[in-house]
């Protein structure tokens, strides 16, 4: 099996540009495919010279994982490129919820009832509109965050109609190792059910099959950018 960095350029612009044709072609190829995939360069652990060749490329869409290093790195960058829009892919503490409504555009994180009640005050407090997206631990694995699938329609309903929060999707990251086919139909079936439209899903190694299930915004870093600096 090919791995997703055996092709990797140095050039992180030439790399977006392989995974957006492959994104194309998934569309393509899929039976019923969501009318627009958006990706998302997932841009964590990377510093600016990094992301510098991606926006140059005209990219505007990237997530990260952790507040603090998106607070400390993108404001500069926001200030040099318009139409950034930013979102928040990683766990999301409650204590960091007015920097990361302040900075993020769209959240995709939102996975249990004290966080959504913090989230609600906040966007009344800014009148910030949000994307929001519920995480579901379709693989119900202890030690990952999220909303375990029998769960979730209720807690999507919880979230838009007592507290009015603008949940738009569901989320998910398929366990390692097992089939992300299988996650991906149950993340699709479950949107459905809560009546969603947004899916977001897929990684480096899986957003082809992801793509052919419903994403409408899947999540690539390495395959753009490189292993990660940890």
């Amino acid at each position: 099996m090919t791995s997703s960095t055996d092709t990797l350029s140095a050039n992180p612009a030439e790399n977006l540009n392989a995974v957006l044709t492959r994104v194309d072609a998934a569309r393509k190829a899929a039976l019923a495919p969501a009318e627009q995939v958006r990706l998302i360069a997932v841009s964590k652990s990377h510093g600016g010279e990094r992301i510098l060749p991606v926006l140059e490329a005209g990219h505007r869409i990237f997530g990260e994982n952790r507040v603090q290093e998106a607070k400390a790195k993108w404001p500069h960058l926001r200030s040099r490129f318009s139409g950034v829009e930013l979102h928040l892919i990683g766990p999301l503490q409650t204590n960091k919820v007015r920097e990361a409504v302040e900075l993020f555009d769209a959240i995709h994180s939102l996975d249990r009832p004290k966080l959504a009640e913090a989230l609600k005050a906040e966007l009344e407090k800014t009148g910030k509109v949000l994307q929001l997206f519920v995480e579901v631990n379709t693989g119900e694995e202890a030690q990952k965050a999220g909303v375990a699938p029998k769960e979730a329609v209720a807690f999507v309903r919880h979230c838009r109609e007592a507290l009015r929060l603008p949940v738009a999707g569901l989320m998910c990251i398929p366990p390692v190792g097992e089939e992300a086919t299988l996650h991906f139909a149950l993340l699709r079936n479950l949107a459905r059910a809560a009546a969603l439209g947004l899916l977001s899903m897929g990684m480096s190694e899986d957003f082809e099959a992801a793509i052919r299930f419903g994403a409408t915004h899947v999540r690539v870093g390495t395959a753009i950018f490189g292993p990660r600096n940890i």
